[in-house]
């Protein structure tokens, strides 16, 4: 099995307050990794490291065997080529981000455009695609205020697959919607699983978790405290921490 992402020993601190505790942890082709754990556990953190957005003070990432963020000497890369690095790790936050004075089709064009170089009508072709694949092919001329939370999100993840990176991460892409809402980002990123897109998601959302996931990672005050198959996890752990917490889950 192809290792695409690889983190060793990732360690983040903030304020004198240690947020990662010497993390370890890889991601798989192909696969969709969840991870869950109580708020304020590092999972966002360790997201946020393993594409450069947070520093790490300590620890190393590698995406296919490319050091991420430093070289191999532990010196900072130039700010072009982590731009480069970046554009291979997509990255859905729980907020949209989207430009509100362009289209649906002209936010989803903007990143193949000019991060990739593709000509305007290459990329206005592959963001038509990719709002298609989730399932906006009607609303590519409307711009965010015209369309609904559950939408613009859905435009959101069109852009990051516009970009076609090594592996996409979600940082609890539904946590901003309605309740109504959720079900079809939900559902739409259950289809990318199903492609056998290289996923990985922080959610609360157990159901997901349990149909789409190929390994679901449990943490817990800034360390992996688990992991495994969803059957494992949710059915058979015997770690009291994690049982725990799905126990309160379901309270």
């Amino acid at each position: 099995m192809t290792i695409v992402l690889q983190a060793t020993g990732l360690t983040k601190s903030f304020h004198q307050r240690t947020i990662l505790h010497g993390v370890s942890f890889s991601v798989n082709e192909g696969e969709t990794t969840v991870i869950i754990g109580p708020s304020g556990s590092g999972k966002t953190t360790l997201l946020r490291c393993l594409n450069w957005l947070e520093t790490p003070e300590a620890g190393t990432i590698l995406l296919r065997g490319e050091s991420i963020g430093r070289d191999a000497s532990g010196r900072e890369l130039p700010e072009a080529v982590l731009a480069r690095q970046r554009s291979r790790i997509g990255f859905v936050f729980q907020r949209f981000n989207l430009f509100a004075h362009l289209s649906a089709l002209d936010n989803v064009a903007i990143g193949p455009q000019r991060v990739l170089g593709l000509s305007p009508k290459e990329a206005r072709e592959r963001a038509r695609v990719e709002l298609a694949r989730v399932h906006l092919a009607s609303h590519v001329d409307k711009r965010p205020s015209q369309l609904s939370g559950g939408q613009q999100q859905r435009v959101a993840i069109a852009r990051t697959l516009a970009m076609q990176p090594d592996l996409i991460l979600f940082d609890e892409p539904t946590s901003a919607l309605d309740p109504e809402l959720v079900t079809e980002v939900v559902d739409v990123m259950r289809e990318l699983a199903q492609t056998g897109l290289t996923m990985v998601a922080v959610t609360h959302e157990m159901r997901f978790a349990r149909s789409a996931a190929n390994r679901v990672v449990f943490m817990d005050n800034g360390a992996v405290i688990e992991e495994g198959t969803p059957e494992q996890i949710f059915d058979t752990s015997t770690n009291e921490r994690t049982r725990r917490f799905l126990a309160h889950l379901q309270e």
